[in-house]
């Protein structure tokens, strides 16, 4: 009569692993789950935007003068605080925004666009900005100050810059302030989107350097006046929409 095999005996020859088998098993599954973690983020890489592009760059085989007639700067720009962070912020109604992790500003909005501009802005003058640097005596300078009221993108449709901007001498305090609003039709897709951003800043550009130019053609102020008070500064006209369209990249 044949012996009954040990409980444990019938375990094992249900087909349960040993303790070395199940651990090493545990281990597998975990790496796969790790792959699996990895791979899913791998599908969803980041894409990075700059307005740094056609509205700033400088010509090649083409420099700025070493000692120009005049100089600007171009301070910190204000942004709306809904768009005022890295990922691109896109409309998608009146009343209802994606903020898009995926897509980002290479960096701030704000960065952004004072960046674009002085580029643009030096490059159309034909001067240097020294918002960081201490100007020469002597040579004008001119304040160019930006408040975006409005950054706006619509995929597939349209990109939209409204801004409130004003260029003041700071040897007279003489200022212009002007409102400009840019709406540009653009393609689909988030690259299309951007380069109608770019070229709305380009815009802005040209018309503030149109602006920098009508203030540097001001006739200097008396020092005093008939009564030996000294005059108050006095405010600019915004420049025409025919003087902005005038205003090219010096050559």
């Amino acid at each position: 009569m044949s012996a009954t095999p040990p409980r444990s005996t019938r375990r094992a020859a249900r087909g349960s692993l040993p303790a070395p088998a199940a651990a090493a098993s545990r281990t597998s599954l975990a790496a796969l789950a790790g792959a699996a973690l990895l791979a899913g983020c791998a599908s969803a890489p980041s894409h990075f935007y700059t307005l740094s592009g056609d509205a700033g760059a400088v010509t090649a085989g083409r420099s700025l003068p070493a000692n120009p007639a005049f100089l600007i700067q171009v301070p910190a720009v204000n942004v709306p605080e809904q768009v005022a962070k890295n990922q691109l912020v896109v409309q998608r109604g009146e009343s209802r925004v994606d903020v898009l992790e995926e897509h980002r500003w290479a960096s701030p909005p704000a960065d952004e666009i004072r960046r674009a501009l002085s580029s643009a802005l030096t490059r159309r003058l034909g001067t240097i900005d020294v918002a960081d640097a201490p100007a020469p005596p002597g040579v004008p300078v001119y304040r160019v100050s930006v408040d975006v009221q409005r950054f706006e993108s619509w995929p597939g449709d349209k990109a939209a810059l409204d801004a409130v901007w004003s260029v003041r001498s700071l040897a007279t305090q003489s200022v212009m302030t002007c409102r400009s609003t840019l709406v540009e039709k653009v393609g689909s897709g988030y690259d299309a989107l951007v380069a109608g951003h770019r070229q709305a800043v380009g815009e802005l550009a040209a018309r503030i350097s149109a602006g920098v130019r009508v203030m540097a053609a001001q006739p200097a102020p008396p020092k005093t006046s008939t009564k030996g008070a000294v005059p108050p500064p006095g405010a600019v006209r915004c420049p025409s929409e025919a003087e902005a369209a005038d205003a090219q990249p010096a050559g």
